[in-house]
């Protein structure tokens, strides 16, 4: 495991600068994450201190938040109006892997992660896998897609193995932020922190909902050669 000497939060080693956030709920009033314009532009604001070069809004669509693309692009739109600074701004979403998902991904109403639009961001359940989750994964790339699973190190029911098998079919994995600081407990910290060390992980994301939990982050001591670790996905 990483030696815990020579400790840095995430702002002193330069981590934030030039990192495009793969995963987070900035964009207000669509799911759980942050409920107002004003809260997204401030996180907006602390992102430009830290040096992110780029977002990628990825609120949920799923059977208990039915966004659809047209709801999602009006309401970033607004978003893109208001905000003035330096930082790129990109829609997406993260897709749960419900009942649901199948019809989606049949009439084509996904929103694709990624410049070259060939990536979706998928999650499932914390505590059990999908029914029939390698053929759900095999309809995502039959329809032309990679899928990028959100914060592998979160769900309960995975083990190395798992982990393994995932990689093995070619499926690319998104490391939250928060998980290696601790915030989802010590578990996932030391699951994430695994990971890592075995380079499992492809992109990087705070999965950002609450300005609280983003200070919180910010905070936070991390071992030196793990952030080093952190992959450092640039699109071309």
């Amino acid at each position: 495991m990483w030696p815990f000497s020579n400790q840095l939060t995430l702002p002193k080693a330069g981590t934030l600068r030039g990192l495009t956030d793969w995963h987070c709920h900035l964009l207000p009033g669509v799911d759980d994450g942050v409920q107002t314009l004003a809260q997204c532009l401030r996180v907006l604001q602390t992102y430009e201190e830290l040096g992110v070069a780029a977002v990628w809004f990825t609120p949920h669509i799923m059977e208990d938040i039915p966004n659809t693309p047209e709801q999602l692009q009006r309401a970033f739109d607004e978003v893109r109006a208001a905000y003035r600074g330096p930082i790129s701004l990109h829609l997406a979403a993260e897709h749960m892997l419900d009942p649901l998902f199948a019809k989606r991904l049949q009439e084509g109403r996904v929103m694709p992660i990624g410049t070259a639009s060939d990536t979706l961001l998928v999650e499932t359940s914390y505590f059990n896998p999908p029914h029939a989750l390698d053929q759900r994964l095999d309809a995502i790339r039959r329809a032309g897609y990679h899928p990028l699973l959100a914060h592998p190190e979160r769900y309960l029911y995975m083990e190395g193995r798992d982990y393994d098998r995932l990689r093995q079919l070619g499926v690319k994995f998104q490391l939250n932020l928060g998980s290696l600081t601790g915030v989802y407990g010590k578990a996932v910290k030391l699951k994430a922190q695994r990971l890592l060390q075995k380079g499992c992980y492809d992109r990087v994301g705070t999965d950002l909902h609450r300005e609280t939990v983003l200070q919180a982050m910010l905070r936070a001591k991390l071992p030196a050669k793990l952030l080093q670790a952190l992959p450092r996905y640039s699109e071309p």
